[in-house]
Formats: structure tokens, sequence, C-alpha cells
């Protein structure tokens, strides 16, 4: 069985990795498209959209509920994307923490 102060030692470490990585998702961009590349939305680990390209072809006002819907499709897709990321950071900072069973980080 793991020591407890080992295990509280890594825990601290874990949160500080986590604040660090935190930080750093303002800075990782991540790209979602739908349509076929017509739409383009592109943003920030944090989920914050940072620009919208849409192709002139789709700026017919009868489209207008079609391209809303492909601006949604792209930034779903940017979304997932960014979640993938997270978890592979996640992931790769835990490297070896053994937590108890059923405890899941972030808390």
């Amino acid at each position: 069985m793991m020591n407890i102060g080992k295990m509280m030692r890594q825990m601290q470490d874990v949160q500080t990795k986590m604040t660090d990585m935190q930080n750093r998702l303002g800075d990782v961009e991540v790209t979602g498209q739908s349509g076929g590349g017509a739409v383009t939305v592109t943003m920030n680990g944090k989920g914050e959209v940072r620009k919208i390209s849409i192709d002139p072809s789709l700026l017919i006002p009868a489209e207008k509920e079609i391209l809303e819907d492909l601006i949604v499709a792209a930034c779903a897709a940017a979304k997932t994307k960014a979640d993938s990321h997270i978890a592979t950071e996640t992931d790769k900072m835990m490297g070896g923490l053994q937590l108890p069973p059923g405890v899941k980080l972030p808390f």
C-alpha cells in the first residue's frame, strides 16, 4: 500500500501541474470544420472562439439556417479537439500517479 504522505505530495505536484496546464490552455489553438471545410472555427483550449471563417458561397439569405447549423457543428468539432488535447495533456501530467479507486482528476 502507498504511503499517505507520499500520495499527498504527489497530489500537490499534480495540482500545481494542473494549474500550469490550465494557464497554458489559452495559448492552445484547435480548429473545427463543417460543410467540407466551408465553415471553420478556431478556438483556444479554454473553449473560447477566436475566429470563424465562412466560405462566401454560403452567404445566401435563404440558406441562413444551414449556415447557422454549420457554425454550430464547426464549434462542436473544435471543442471536441480541445477536450481531446486536455485529456492527452492530463494523462501525460498524471504519469504514474496511483490514485485510490474511484478518484478522478480534475476534482
